[in-house]
């Protein structure tokens, strides 16, 4: 049997959610890399493509899965516009009811089509309560990387592939100001709640880094709910910025390269300031790095989690979404100090 010719063209379906499009960004920059004639085209909403737009050799294709591309007619549609690209292979990042119906339309042409191995039973034995084979399962970015090597490309990536740091916009410099300080990104909120650190106990963390006037501290999140919060849970002061609103999605990439640290949920603003290699602590309640979300490149001491002592069912989901009876406050565990601790820990190794 004549061995197939390895594709020129692949095509990348990954719809949603954002932190896990922005786990794509690695990969895709090794691939380049390592295969300079490869020609990558990303299949997703179009709020992602400015996660794209610095990786040559990589195109975006938009998505309109909310308009015209909804529907099994919307998707017979996509494809016809995805088939006139001259792709001839897909890399499935996401293996979701959407992506397996593009697969059915695509096997009429017979394109070579590999979807992703998310390890459900695995995860589904990480999270049971009774019995829990409790270990670190394969990184998501793993995953990702062993659909590109199923199709003739293997890579590894490492500490190399990370965005370039971009030169911030006069509208960025406007709200943030050019102070000499180290710059901490806090992205306190989640999809879940039970991936949020308290806002209570976020709040006394900001305004501790705020008293020690050695840092500008900017706030993300969305939303004009998220914005009334964390104007709500930080005092008014020049070494606190509340961007939420603020800025385009661009725009807060482009802040988010300049950081020099990012505290985040087991949420996209981790992956996001990892994408560029910024340090990124991460604070974990019912789910836990071991289900293969941790952001890119960042050692496991960079893991805060909450007390499995007190709390062994943890991780009691993937998401977070499931919180069982008596895990509501499983972040409490963590401690402020500690945070502040980790954070200081960084920035002066950084300095």
């Amino acid at each position: 049997m004549a061995k197939k010719a390895k594709p020129q063209h692949i095509l990348v379906l990954r719809f949603s959610a954002l932190g896990d499009v922005a786990m794509t960004v690695p990969v895709l920059l090794a691939l380049t890399e390592n295969y300079p004639g490869l020609k990558i085209t990303v299949v997703s909403r179009g709020f992602h493509k400015f996660l794209f737009k610095a990786i040559k050799g990589v195109d975006f294709h938009e998505a309109k899965l909310n308009d015209e591309h909804k529907g099994l007619r919307g998707l017979w549609k996509l494809r016809g516009e995805l088939q006139e690209l001259g792709i001839d292979a897909v890399a499935d990042l996401h293996n979701v009811l959407r992506s397996n119906i593009l697969r059915t339309f695509f096997s009429l042409q017979g394109l070579r089509f590999v979807q992703i191995d998310k390890g459900r039973n695995e995860k589904r034995a990480l999270i049971r309560s009774d019995a829990k084979d409790f270990r670190q399962l394969k990184t998501t970015h793993q995953r990702y990387v062993e659909v590109f090597s199923s199709l003739g490309y293997p890579v590894a990536p490492n500490s190399t592939h990370t965005l370039k740091r971009v030169t911030l916009s006069q509208n960025i410099v406007n709200h943030i100001g050019n102070a000499p300080k180290k710059w901490i990104g806090i992205a306190p909120f989640a999809a879940h709640a039970g991936k949020m650190y308290p806002l209570q106990k976020m709040g006394k963390l900001i305004n501790t880094l705020k008293n020690t006037e050695k840092y500008k501290i900017i706030l993300f999140g969305g939303g004009k709910g998220e914005q009334k919060q964390l104007n709500a849970i930080s005092e008014p002061s020049e070494s606190i910025v509340n961007i939420v609103g603020k800025l385009s999605f661009a725009e807060e990439l482009q802040l988010i390269s300049n950081l020099d640290l990012m505290v985040s949920m087991d949420s996209a603003n981790g992956h996001l300031a990892a994408n560029y290699g910024v340090p990124v602590i991460t604070l974990w309640g019912v789910t836990h790095p071991f289900t293969g979300f941790a952001p890119y490149g960042q050692p496991l001491s960079n893991s805060i989690l909450s007390d499995r002592k007190k709390y062994p069912k943890i991780p009691t989901s993937v998401y977070g979404n499931k919180v069982p009876r008596g895990y509501e406050n499983v972040m409490d565990t963590i401690s402020e100090e500690t945070i502040l601790s980790k954070i200081e820990s960084i920035l002066e190794e950084s300095a």
